[in-house]
């Protein structure tokens, strides 16, 4: 897939109709991945490019307070002294921000195509729980099937927290086990029992099946949508 560096629009020559071409070959690529459903990695990254030029326009010292991991040192001395030109330049300053307007409108649009897959996706699982769920939830399995089918994805699950702003979130990490074919002596309910004979860690695990009603790629769409979904879903119940 094409794919856009953190500073595209400042690197290079800064020219309007070749920053316009680089974008749109970039979202080009991303709309072919969205026109499959296929969600992950692509809106993630549009998102993160789209807040990127967002927050530049709005303070152009952002590299330096939001993204000091992303970018080398050598970055950030290139971005400076491009500030420290277009200061003196109002020409370039007004082609940067010609670029930063055009594809902020492009990146958004894009996005709404992305969230509209996502929404649709989300709208179509439903969680239950498998037999009873303990107190702690916070670690365990769930079962992901896709569509009207028997093929059954297992994944174990830890939920963790974090605070940022002095708000708390919640996040989830996976790990994938098995897959196992459903049938009339294969249910849910013999699995999770499998799974507390074979794996003595986790004795009294929650658990959980997660099915959609239509059958979405798993890797890139279901399971990024699914992990989300199962989140908010013990946040709600706990």
């Amino acid at each position: 897939m094409k794919t856009l560096s953190e500073t595209w629009f400042a690197e290079g020559r800064i020219d309007f109709e070749l920053k316009k071409y680089i974008l749109l070959a970039y979202l080009q690529e991303v709309n072919k991945y969205f026109n499959e459903n296929k969600l992950y990695p692509q809106l993630a990254d549009i998102i993160f490019h789209y807040n990127n030029l967002v927050a530049f326009r709005e303070n152009k010292k952002y590299l330096q307070e939001h993204f000091p991991r992303k970018l080398s040192g050598i970055q950030l001395e290139k971005l400076q002294l491009l500030y420290e030109k277009m200061i003196d330049d109002d020409e370039l300053m007004q082609e940067l921000e010609n670029i930063i307007h055009y594809a902020v409108k492009k990146l958004k649009g894009t996005i709404q195509s992305g969230t509209d897959i996502y929404e649709y996706v989300e709208e179509n699982i439903t969680i239950e729980p498998v037999g009873l769920i303990p107190i702690h939830t916070h670690e365990g399995y769930f079962f992901l099937t896709p569509g009207n089918t028997h093929a059954t994805y297992v994944y174990e699950y830890r939920l963790s927290f974090f605070e940022k702003h002095d708000e708390k979130y919640r996040t989830i990490r996976t790990l994938y086990l098995d897959r196992w074919m459903r049938s009339i002596a294969c249910t849910y309910e013999h699995i999770k029992a499998e799974l507390i004979r074979r794996r003595k860690e986790l004795p009294n695990p929650a658990v959980y099946s997660i099915e959609s009603k239509i059958l979405f790629p798993v890797d890139e769409t279901l399971l990024p949508v699914a992990k989300r979904s199962l989140v908010k879903y013990i946040s709600v119940a706990a």
